[in-house]
């Protein structure tokens, strides 16, 4: 570890002063990690090391390296901020602030954790984006040591990464650590697939083991023979890119076209075109395989010319052109741009690339942790879609957005006073789906009456869905108030619990502090504009009910009460409270699973009907019929039977789709009882699915697995009146 630390000092030519603080960091992390061991048995000060080693790489500074050899102090130690502060300054203090999870604060559900980490983590990066690159860098390492974990930790960290980490990563422009962190992530998600791909790359490189220095040499000739100096590079494309084409478009190995690419890096932008000329002489392009991101760069800053061209035998490969700088940021994309010295940023033109953070977390201010990870994974990680105004500028949205999310991307008055939209010169729906260069135009009204409550399903970005329910929260308050008291209460009642309960005063200050809001009508306006939902409410307030009584009787938990109630199992996975073997139905209405917050109807002779309690039958039910009939039910403990439920996908019609969607699920080894498919007019596909799974989990991830599927535009669980 000396010598790394060493080559690491030698590396960063840290003098002096410089030297001798990553030293004393280094002695530091040792003296507080003392004891501690990593899962392969090695000194735990390895991993902080190894952090500042990745963050050498990336061309940050002193203070960042600094930072990643303490980045787990506050966290795993007694060490605090202020002893980090006094030691190494606040520029340090502040980027292990913001790098330290939130573990000293406890709370009652998963997604909130995961929320508030998020959050602070985006905070911190808006301030100083080394916060961020300095997480990544501890996830690459993590990731890069994970098979010491056990395989439910593997799991675990290898989604977070592929859900969050890697698209960050790409978001970012740091596209070497992105296709690191999806390929590490892949071989403990899908360890059979990516061994498939693994093995058929062995076997490719083999038998075209001299393909690419074929083409280096040939296309290095071609520049000699016009002065051009060039660096010349050849890849074959990262397994998870493959893989994810494979699933996406239904092809095999041998049909991807950009498998084998060539990089050609030059020295200014002139001689990028000059190279495209030229290799466009000496190989056949493919019609509709040209890219120019140097005059449209990507959002993430990567900039570069793709061409795919055939080469000998009629094997297609890609040509990558770009300038020495365009090839510095594709590798490490912001962290290229950012200096630090003494403090100060040596580019502060880049403060508008990170104006998308800002906007997020502007977005995000009044979203519950539900939809602050759905909206996030959209805002940030879903593939884009880049439209022009009227005036020829150029947005960039998510895939699947509308109209609606452009007129709000302009300004909120536009978005309030939208009464239409036009696409290329044509009036367009409120639903239509932004396709890349629609020219988009916003048809407004001084009298517009105002958004509508629809236009919250139909708009995809936090941005548009945020101001619309900032618009009814200041417009609509008191209906909202009134309309949100209604739907907590009838949500209550689904639980099994009284308002009145919840309205004790001790109840309900603890409840309200514990939900962030300073009043009870404060809470009923943001149900009723769409700030949370009101069974995440009611759920919350029997949770309290539940704790306030635990400590009041002192008993071990007032949950445990209810369980010692019920079986640990039940031959259909369900529970009725105070009944045992009570015949069981699951409603088709809604197919509920087990994870799912379910409820009971005592039907008339069938027994108890379960529902999940966002059911659109619920509440009908709770209208016409006697409250006493309403049962509460639970899960077993134990659940090993498989379930059937049902999901609906649109997507653009197109050939093979139900083949890519059938390979899909067969893959997963998901068994499906029934599929049928109805064409609409406007070229969309309506697919309705009974598959068999055993719980919440596995359906989200077949949801997430059906999403990459080529086409497919929304995945949903099926419920309907009955």
């Amino acid at each position: 570890m000396d010598r790394r630390l060493e080559t690491l000092i030698k590396k960063m030519n840290a003098q002096d002063e410089d030297a001798r603080r990553l030293r004393d960091a280094f002695e530091f992390a040792c003296a507080a990690h003392s004891g501690q061991v990593r899962k392969d048995g090695s000194p735990y000060v390895t991993h902080p090391l190894a952090v500042a080693e990745i963050i050498e790489e990336m061309g940050l500074d002193i203070d960042s390296a600094i930072a990643a050899m303490l980045h787990d102090t506050i966290e795993d130690t007694n060490t605090s901020y202020d002893e980090i502060k006094k030691r190494f300054g606040t520029a340090v203090a502040d980027l292990v602030d913001g790098v330290t999870k939130l573990t000293r604060v406890q709370y009652t559900y998963k997604e909130d954790e995961q929320m508030e980490n998020l959050r602070k983590m985006f905070l911190a990066m808006a301030k100083d984006i080394r916060v961020i690159l300095i997480k990544i860098a501890d996830r690459l390492h993590n990731m890069r040591t994970i098979e010491y974990q056990n395989e439910k930790k593997r799991r675990e960290k290898a989604l977070e990464t592929m859900e969050i980490y890697a698209p960050l990563a790409h978001r970012l422009g740091m596209q070497r650590i992105k296709g690191e962190l999806e390929d590490l992530a892949l071989r403990c998600l899908d360890p059979i697939g990516y061994k498939e791909i693994t093995e058929e790359l062995a076997r490719l490189q083999k038998n075209n083991g001299d393909f690419l220095e074929h083409i280096k040499e040939r296309v290095r000739k071609g520049l000699e023979e016009n002065n051009i100096d060039a660096v010349i590079d050849g890849r074959i494309k990262h397994v998870y890119s493959i893989y994810r084409k494979m699933y996406n478009q239904a092809k095999s190995i041998y049909e991807i076209y950009d498998l084998y690419a060539v990089r050609v890096i030059v020295d200014d932008l002139v001689d990028c075109y000059n190279v495209l000329g030229i290799v466009h002489d000496m190989y056949k392009p493919i019609p509709g395989r040209f890219k120019d991101y140097i005059s449209t760069p990507k959002p993430n800053m990567y900039q570069s010319l793709h061409t795919t061209v055939i080469g000998r035998e009629g094997q297609p490969f890609e040509i990558q052109i770009r300038t020495h700088e365009m090839h510095r940021v594709a590798e490490y994309g912001i962290a290229a741009h950012w200096k630090y010295k003494q403090g100060t940023m040596g580019d502060t033109s880049l403060d508008s690339k990170l104006e998308w953070v800002r906007r997020l977390l502007e977005a995000q201010e009044d979203t519950d942790a539900d939809e602050f990870i759905r909206t996030l994974k959209i805002d940030m990680f879903a593939d884009e879609v880049f439209v022009f105004t009227p005036k020829g500028d150029v947005l960039n949205f998510p895939a699947g957005a509308t109209p609606i999310d452009f007129a709000y991307a302009i300004h909120s008055e536009v978005g309030n006073r939208m009464i239409g939209a036009k696409v290329n010169g044509r009036i367009a729906g409120f639903d239509y789906v932004m396709q890349n260069g629609d020219i988009i135009e916003i048809l407004t009204a001084k009298q517009a009456h105002g958004p509508s409550r629809d236009w919250l399903d139909l708009a995809k970005t936090s941005e548009a869905r945020n101001k619309i329910r900032q618009w009814f929260k200041k417009e609509k308050r008191e209906e909202n108030i009134a309309q949100g008291a209604a739907m907590f209460e009838s949500a209550l009642k689904k639980l099994g619990v009284q308002l009145a309960d919840v309205l004790q005063e001790d109840v309900l200050s603890q409840y309200l502090k514990r939900m962030s809001f300073g009043s009870i009508e404060e809470l009923y306006a943001a149900i009723g504009y769409g700030g949370i939902t009101s069974m995440r409410a009611a759920n919350r307030a029997r949770d309290e009910l539940l704790r306030l009584n635990r400590l009041k009787t002192d008993k071990p938990a007032e949950q445990q009460s209810v369980k010692a109630r019920k079986p640990k199992r039940s031959e259909s996975g369900v529970i009725v409270e105070g009944v045992d073997n009570c015949l069981v139905k699951f409603s088709r209405c809604c197919t509920p699973v087990p994870g799912d917050e379910i409820i009971g109807f005592v039907t008339k002779g069938y027994g108890v009907s379960i529902h999940r309690t966002d059911c659109t039958n619920v509440q009908s039910l709770e209208r016409s019929n006697d409250q006493r009939r309403w049962i509460n039910v639970y899960w077993a403990d134990q659940v090993d039977e498989r379930y059937e439920t049902d999901i609906v996908l649109t997507a653009k019609d197109r050939a093979q789709l139900v083949v890519d969607i059938m390979t899909a699920l067969t893959a997963m080894k998901i068994p499906v009882t029934s599929i049928n498919a109805r064409r609409y007019k406007n070229g969309n596909d309506a697919i309705n699915i009974s598959i068999e799974v055993k719980d919440l989990n596995q359906l989200k991830a077949v949801t997430r697995k059906l999403h990459l599927i080529q086409g497919v535009e929304q995945v949903t669980r099926k419920s309907f009146d009955v």
